[in-house]
């Protein structure tokens, strides 16, 4: 059996003879470009500390879906609490937001979401509340804007000095978590496939239709039950988010966040959770996700982030 570092030289070497390349299809003149990637950490007052990476890849420029990533630390004064003082508190906010109409409802919750739901009002109380009640308010100014198209969404938020994770999701974009090696989905993947999303589109007078060789959509239009944005399909679909609020403790290893992109490559979440275990960098871990989902057929745009947790 390989040692941990054996892999990961192994890992390395698979990825820099990877990347190097640049690969075109003869059926499209598609170039694959590594659009965006980064990374970067708590301080050492949080516990465990968290260190952060993420990639995203375009397949083609002339794709109307597009994918967007926030991955920042961010101080803010705590409060909220009765015979609490307010103190300065860094939090990890980390998102993959999967436009499916151009690109502006992607951009506009890049840059909005996470201050929506910072700006909530029972944020150090009920954060999983702000977080729900941010995500549902932030469509509604979406919707006032009279944005095209829509998008899907997936955010976590790294608290408490580190020590509480708070996950939403609303679409298909996914989070998960590996907890003492196993894979933990901390989302709900939101698609007319499932059957209490689909009884939830009809049940508002929707339409869930599947033409031969795909997947089934809404009113024969998107692959998913929830979205931001998507005004004319509003009436039978939300934006209301799945909320996981959890305590962060030893067993955390490391944090996945990706679009639809990603998560159809892989056979199952603890494939994609195995592949980069033994990885120690979130960066390079991202990057080796979303160039190992490109070569196992991924056609759509993918964005990862990691999230890695390190005890001091």
């Amino acid at each position: 059996m390989a040692t941990a570092q054996s892999t990961v030289t192994i890992v390395e070497e698979q990825f820099v003879s990877r990347v190097v390349q640049v690969q075109r299809t003869e059926a499209e003149e598609t170039v694959e470009v590594e659009a965006e990637s980064g990374c970067g950490q708590t301080s050492e007052h949080t516990q465990p500390q968290a260190f952060y990476g993420y990639c995203v890849l375009r397949a083609s420029t002339e794709r109307r879906c597009k994918d967007f990533v926030k991955a920042e630390i961010i101080k803010r004064m705590s409060g909220g609490i009765a015979g609490m003082t307010p103190v300065e508190e860094e939090i990890g906010t980390f998102g993959v937001f999967d436009d499916h109409g151009g690109g502006e409802v992607g951009r506009l919750l890049t840059e909005g979401l996470f201050e929506s739901i910072l700006q909530e009002g029972g944020l150090w109380s009920d954060p999983a509340g702000a977080t729900r009640d941010a995500y549902l308010c932030m469509d509604r100014a979406l919707l006032a804007r009279g944005v095209h198209g829509g998008a899907t969404a997936v955010t976590a938020m790294l608290m408490n000095a580190g020590g509480r994770l708070v996950v939403a999701n609303v679409g298909d974009a996914r989070a998960v978590l590996c907890k003492d090696g196993t894979a933990v989905q901390l989302s709900v993947d939101h698609t007319p496939e499932i059957p209490v999303e689909r009884a939830n589109v009809e049940m508002h007078g929707g339409v869930v239709t599947t033409f031969p060789g795909d997947l089934p959509r809404v009113d024969g239009q998107i692959a998913v039950s929830r979205a931001f944005g998507d005004a004319t399909l509003k009436g039978h679909m939300s934006a209301k988010p799945d909320v996981s609020d959890l305590l962060v403790d030893m067993s955390f290893e490391f944090l996945i966040l990706g679009s639809n992109g990603l998560w159809a490559a892989f056979p199952s979440n603890q494939d994609a959770v195995n592949l980069i275990r033994d990885i120690s960098d979130p960066l390079m871990a991202a990057k080796f996700l979303a160039h190992r989902a490109r070569d196992l057929g991924s056609g759509d745009e993918i964005s990862c982030i990691v999230v890695r947790f390190r005890e001091r």
